[in-house]
């Protein structure tokens, strides 16, 4: 199993690009099956999670043709093969379960496994079922399968979110494309990646209005063509990255970010003692003098601090002078990389959705084991950061989420290495 290795204590200095975001990559994809005409995506991230949900099209009946060189993928789904999403293709990552909507709007029925993914809470899909009901879908849960048919057609519905669900909007998008009627969509996600996949259906031809704010309107078309789209930066990668530069020092440029999708990050990275700037050509992030100041932050939901840059801003703070209470909002049992960042010498004290951590000198490199993608990456960046030598294991997560980041922070002055294992 890989690992990787990191000696700490080198400042970060030069650019990295940010690639296309994972999380609306994977919902860009599900949307092919929607359409018997091609979906081209540009600027595709190449990641296990990418990979894994095109394997998963492919045995739907769908054609897939990357194009590493232009970081493109083709899906066509000219025909529907099977409408059954096994237990071994979704279990691994749960943005395969979105799969559902798009063959019940296509098709008019589905069996799809619950899905899997990281062990950060229960995360269930019920949102996701309610919505598709309120759309006349008749559904039914028999070992561990959803099996779901709307042989009428899907019909538009006025859907209230008991609380803000960003991959129970996109899912609801997905399906009322295709849905007979207007679907209103209340309380919805706002995030940059629900704009990105109703920029993608609107240029396949559906109608669709609002996103980015809490209401979405939606009006039914009877079918969908072909489009290009390209898949919008991935604002965790960027704020991941600006999190590095904030631990290890240096002066990184983050070519292609988006400063508007991380703003929430850069405020607290400013109160900390760390510069964000906006440019030409991206986002730019410096840190070179004393020590940083503690924080307090808690996650929300966009615009305001992201859950999935919790765990790397925890790794930031373990240095800062101070104290700082972090509280998670989002999903429970989402602070397990606390235990192992207390491995390299950081004081942090779990209490419920709260984490009291209270700033140490220095870090010490020590092994360590990831738990799930952010997690995974919190210790790489704590690695940056400390004396000596850190060894990562169970990074097979961190490829969930990350391409070529050891590569990336090396070509900045980082001293780490994959060592590939048996």
């Amino acid at each position: 199993m890989d690992r990787i290795a990191i000696t700490g204590g080198a400042p970060l200095k030069g650019s990295i690009p940010i690639y296309g975001a994972k999380n609306s990559a994977l919902k860009l994809q599900a949307a092919a099956l929607l359409s018997a005409e091609p979906l081209v995506l540009e600027n595709m991230p190449d990641l296990a999670d990418t990979r894994f949900m095109a394997q998963l099209l492919a045995s739907l009946g769908v054609e897939v043709a990357w194009i590493k060189e232009a970081r493109t993928l083709r899906l066509h789904a000219g025909a529907i093969a099977s409408t059954i999403a096994p237990y071994d293709l979704v279990r691994k990552m749960r943005a395969t379960f979105n799969v559902l909507g798009p063959l019940l709007a296509r098709v008019g029925h589905a069996t799809v496994s619950l899905p899997g993914g990281c062990a950060i809470g229960a995360r269930p899909v019920d949102l996701h079922l309610k919505a598709f009901e309120a759309m006349g879908v008749d559904i039914h849960i028999e070992q561990g399968y959803v099996k779901a048919a709307a042989l009428r057609g899907l019909r538009g519905a006025d859907i209230t979110f008991p609380f803000v669900s960003v991959g129970a909007t996109e899912h609801a998008m997905l399906a009322a494309v295709l849905a007979q009627g207007d679907t209103t969509l209340r309380n919805a996600a706002r995030e940059p990646e629900i704009v990105d996949l109703a920029d993608c259906l609107n240029a396949m031809g559906a109608r669709i209005e609002g996103a980015g704010t809490s209401e979405i309107n939606i009006r039914g078309v009877t079918s969908l063509k072909g489009a290009k789209h390209r898949v919008v930066s991935d604002r965790i990668e960027a704020g991941t990255y600006a999190l590095a530069v904030a631990a290890a020092r240096g002066d990184v440029l983050l070519e292609g970010a988006n400063y508007d999708h991380i703003a929430a990050l850069a405020e607290l990275m400013r109160r900390a003692g760390v510069e964000v700037e906006t440019e030409a050509r991206g986002v730019r992030v410096r840190r070179n003098g004393g020590r940083l100041l503690a924080q307090d932050f808690e996650t929300e939901p966009f615009p305001g601090f992201p859950t999935d840059l919790q765990a790397q801003a925890m790794a930031v703070l373990c240095l800062a002078d101070g104290q700082s209470r972090i509280r998670e909002t989002i999903f429970e049992n989402r602070f397990m990389h606390a235990p192992e960042l207390a491995r390299l010498g950081a004081q942090i004290a779990v209490h419920g959705n709260e984490a009291v951590v209270t700033g140490v000198e220095k870090l010490i490199g020590a092994p360590v084991m990831a738990t799930d993608l952010r997690a995974s990456v919190s210790l790489v960046i704590a690695g940056l950061a400390a004396e000596g030598e850190t060894i990562v294991n169970r990074v097979y997560h961190l490829d969930r989420g990350f391409e070529s980041l050891e590569a990336k922070l090396a070509a900045c002055g980082a001293q780490i290495e994959r060592q590939r294992g048996d």
